[in-house]
């Protein structure tokens, strides 16, 4: 027993280091478990045959490209297989008086397998980057085109910075997947059923010796993966919150310097970078142990192929009834590393696997949010339409129970200028949205010429509107850009006409380049006053049947503001104009006047009729009216 105990002994030191790991690696697996079972975990989750389907879903009308890197990989594949029986058979040659032609044919024929090899190795990159570049680029669009489609308020709950995560960053980790994961995974499986079949044609014995390593492979992998998942959602969350914390605050700097806040952001913005680290330092920990296991078990497996072949060959005795010989131990040398190979290497993939599936899972999770705002499916088209409003019994809220607007009702005629006035959180700017179908209300009906505007398609409702908002946003480009919006078929000379229309042709012919003139981001290279003509004369370009101004002469200057006003006497002929304006000196010409006050509408009426009444308007009117002569005092 003592001699039999001896004879084993290096076996049974190995068998014992790794039954120990596995037992360590069980138990936090365990752990983990019941970890997940006790936490509250609100990031939503899918499995991996759930992302797998839908990730294909964009392979799929590229499965020529597909098949033919198969076949192509078919020819990368023999030489896994064909090289150690070579290599065997050179050791065969060499043992015996041999012919050193025939072994520079052997040689040759060796060297060739290899070249096929790479050149099979080249095409498929090639294949492959080029159809992954395709899906990339199609899941941006996708995901793009996806938030377009969300409402104001969707949109209004997921940070900037989260949605150019899943616009930029995501996408360039599912891109790895469709370029190397899965076909490396398909030629690993292939290459591992095909050296299993060819060490059990070559020696049985020494096959089953290997297999008996292959369920701790699985289960280090199975394991791996656990771990792995979750440090690569911990690494994605990390990145999303950071991506969307430089969004907000590099956009506002200004506040941060004003309010000499630079120390306090700096630390806000090290605790974030601090966190991803510690989530890419776990990553690093987590794949830096799973590979050197699996190596552990390549080694492993190895030192048991020489201690029982070399000791058959040397003592000349069978090992499980098959004599083993030195080509045989120079084959299953090579057949081993090229064995755990493919499993080692299948670490490096699980690692980028796992980041490809949280990334998926981020953008499945945009992709899955149904707009709230909806075509309905017998919404029509609308080639145009004369201008006349009309709210019946509208309640909307924003939150279930804070009505912000209560049982609103108006009448506006096509080509008016009404106006809507009241204090902060009157419902003003929220019956601008309304119409234009931003939001959709709770109870009641909004109507369009007769047609309520949920029987409208939206692109087609908002193609006849013309918003000029407070803060107007300017896109980097150039002046000329900014107003036609990618709008075909406009001259230089119409574009300038508009201008003109609107009194921003003063500046812009002031300008070095003109409608050339580059816009930085936001516009911020021109003044508040300068933007606000701009986008009038993006208005007037465009050609709306229905014109809105929210607070669209608020924070200028007095010589713009008159610019301003003129212009929006010229553009009163073209259409119906809503206004929200604070100061009432603004809107006095306005056809109709609506005072809104908690959600409802307590006065309404021209300029004149609602200071005949000496309401609400009156006085609001008076306290401008005594505060603007004090100041001119």
């Amino acid at each position: 027993m003592a001699e039999i105990f001896r004879e084993f002994l290096p076996v049974i030191i190995v068998g014992a280091i790794i039954g120990s790991f596995t037992l360590v690696f069980v138990l936090a697996f365990l752990a983990l478990k019941k970890q997940k079972e006790d936490m509250t975990d609100r990031d939503r989750k899918m499995s991996d045959a759930e992302i797998v389907t839908r990730l294909l879903r964009y392979a799929k009308p590229y499965w020529k490209n597909f098949i033919a890197v198969f076949f192509i990989m078919l020819f990368s594949i023999a030489y896994d297989l064909v090289s150690p029986l070579l290599l065997g058979h050179i050791q065969n040659t060499i043992k015996a008086p041999f012919e050193l032609n025939y072994l520079f044919s052997i040689v040759a024929v060796y060297a060739g397998i290899l070249v096929v090899s790479l050149i099979c190795t080249y095409f498929q990159a090639m294949i492959l980057q080029q159809t992954g570049q395709k899906i990339l680029s199609q899941i941006r669009l996708d995901v793009f085109t996806h938030v377009e489609q969300l409402s104001h308020e969707q949109l209004n709950n997921i940070p900037v910075g989260k949605l150019v995560t899943r616009v930029t960053n995501d996408p360039n980790a599912i891109s790895y997947m469709f370029t190397n994961i899965i076909v490396t995974l398909a030629k690993n499986s292939m290459v591992i059923v095909g050296i299993l079949v060819a060490m059990l044609m070559i020696n049985y014995a020494l096959t089953l010796m290997v297999l008996c390593f292959v369920p701790f492979v699985v289960l280090f992998t199975i394991i791996f993966r656990n771990f792995s998942r979750r440090v690569h959602r911990q690494v994605s969350n990390a990145t999303t919150d950071i991506n969307t914390y430089l969004s907000e605050n590099l956009s506002g700097m200004k506040i941060t310097q004003i309010f000499n806040q630079e120390q306090t952001k700096q630390e806000d913005f090290l605790r974030r970078s601090d966190n991803l680290r510690k989530a890419k330092h776990n990553r690093m920990f987590v794949f830096g142990i799973f590979r050197p296991m699996v190596y552990m078990l390549f080694i492993s497996a190895n030192l048991c192929l020489f201690y029982f072949g070399a000791k058959g060959y040397i003592q000349e005795t069978e090992f499980l009834g098959q004599t083993i010989d030195s080509a045989v131990l120079v084959i299953f040398y090579g057949y081993i590393s090229r064995f755990f190979n493919p499993i080692q290497t299948l670490a490096e993939q699980f690692d980028m696997l796992q980041r490809s599936f949280a990334s998926a899972e981020k953008i499945f999770t945009i992709l899955d949010m149904v707009p709230e705002v909806v075509d309905e499916p017998d919404a029509m088209e609308l080639d145009e339409i004369k201008g006349e409003i009309e709210f019946k019994d509208v309640w909307f809220a924003y939150k279930p129970g804070e009505w912000v607007l209560q049982g609103v009702s108006f009448h506006i005629q096509p080509k008016q200028t009404v106006a809507f006035v009241g204090s902060t959180g009157s419902g003003k700017t929220t019956i601008l949205s309304l119409i234009c179908r931003n939001y959709d209300i709770q109870k009641g009906q909004i109507l369009i010429d007769g047609i309520d505007i949920k029987k409208i398609k939206i692109s087609s409702l908002r193609r006849h509107f013309g918003q000029m908002l407070q803060d107007v946003f300017l896109f980097s480009g150039t002046i000329r850009s900014n107003i036609l919006l990618r709008k075909d078929g406009v001259s230089d000379d119409e574009v300038m006409e508009a201008c003109r229309y609107v009194n921003a042709d003063k500046f812009i012919n002031r300008l070095e380049k003109g409608l050339d003139e580059p816009v930085r981001e936001r516009g911020n290279n021109f003044s508040a006053g300068q933007r606000q003509l701009l986008s009038f004369a993006r208005t007037i370009i465009h050609k709306p049947s229905v014109m809105i101004l929210d607070e669209a002469t608020a924070n200028i200057d007095t010589e713009t503001e008159l610019l301003i006003q003129d212009s929006l006497e010229r553009m009163k002929s073209i259409g119906t104009m809503l206004i929200v304006a604070h100061r009432l000196s603004t809107i006095q010409h306005s056809d109709n006047i609506i005072l809104l006050s908690k959600g409802k509408i307590i006065e309404q009426g021209s300029h004149q009729e609602l200071l005949k009444l000496h309401g609400r308007y009156y006085q609001l009117y008076t306290l401008q009216f005594n505060k603007e002569q004090l100041q001119k005092g």
